[in-house]
C-alpha cells in the first residue's frame, strides 16, 4: 500500500452501483460526504428534537471514513455481498485485511484517530446513527435515479423503504427526516 492520504483520495475513483444503469454516476467519496451530511442531519435532529446526547461530528467523521475498505476491495454489489454467509464471512475478512493495512500506515501521530474511525465501536449512539445515514443516502440515490424514469433501481427502492420504515420507531429522527424532507428529493429545486 502506499501513503495513507493517497489511498484514501481514491475513493473518488470507485464507482458505485456498478451492476445498474444509472443517470447520474457516484463515486465513494460522494457518497461519504453525503452520508456525512445526512448524519449530521439525523444526529442533530435527535439532538434538538428528541432529547438526545450524540455526538453530531462523530457522526460526520465515522461517515466520511465507513467504506474505506473499498478503495481496495471495490464496492462489491449488495446482491454478492450478502449472497450467502460464506460470502459475508469471506468479505467481512477481506475488509478487516484491508482496514488493518489502512491503520497500519496511516500517520504515527494520528494512528490511534483513525483506527477509531476505521474500526469504531459499532455500539455507540453515533455508529448506528451513521449505518441509518448509509441506508439513507442509497434511498435517495434510488428516489432520484426513479424520478428521472429508471426503473433499475425500484427493486433496492422497494428494499431500502421496507429497511427504512422498520427503523422510524426506534429511531423519532430518521421518522422526522423522511416526514420533513424526503419529498423535495428527486424534484426540482429552485433556490431564488
Amino acid at each position: 500500500m502506499d501513503n495513507f492520504y493517497v489511498l484514501l483520495n481514491r475513493m473518488k475513483v470507485i464507482e458505485r452501483w456498478s451492476l445498474m444503469r444509472r443517470t447520474t454516476k457516484e463515486n465513494l467519496m460522494e457518497h461519504s460526504a453525503q452520508v456525512a451530511l445526512l448524519g449530521q442531519a439525523l444526529a442533530l435532529i435527535k439532538n434538538k428534537k428528541f432529547g438526545g446526547n450524540v455526538n453530531v461530528d462523530r457522526v460526520a467523521a465515522l461517515a466520511l471514513y465507513h467504506d474505506t475498505a473499498e478503495v481496495i476491495s471495490g464496492d462489491l454489489p449488495t446482491p454478492i455481498k450478502y449472497f450467502n454467509s460464506d460470502m459475508i464471512g469471506a468479505y467481512k475478512e477481506i475488509e478487516d485485511s484491508v482496514l488493518d493495512k489502512f491503520i497500519e500506515v496511516a500517520p504515527d501521530f494520528a494512528k490511534d484517530e483513525y483506527a477509531g474511525y476505521l474500526r469504531p465501536d459499532e455500539d455507540s449512539e453515533e455508529y448506528k446513527i451513521m449505518k441509518i445515514a448509509d441506508k439513507l443516502s442509497a434511498f435517495i440515490k434510488c428516489t432520484e435515479e426513479r424520478a428521472t424514469g429508471n426503473h433499475e433501481f425500484d427493486t433496492s427502492y422497494g428494499r431500502l423503504e421496507k429497511t427504512l420504515n422498520s427503523l422510524k420507531e426506534e429511531h423519532p429522527e430518521l421518522k422526522y427526516f423522511l416526514e420533513n424532507y424526503m419529498q423535495g428529493f428527486g424534484e426540482p429545486t429552485d433556490l431564488i
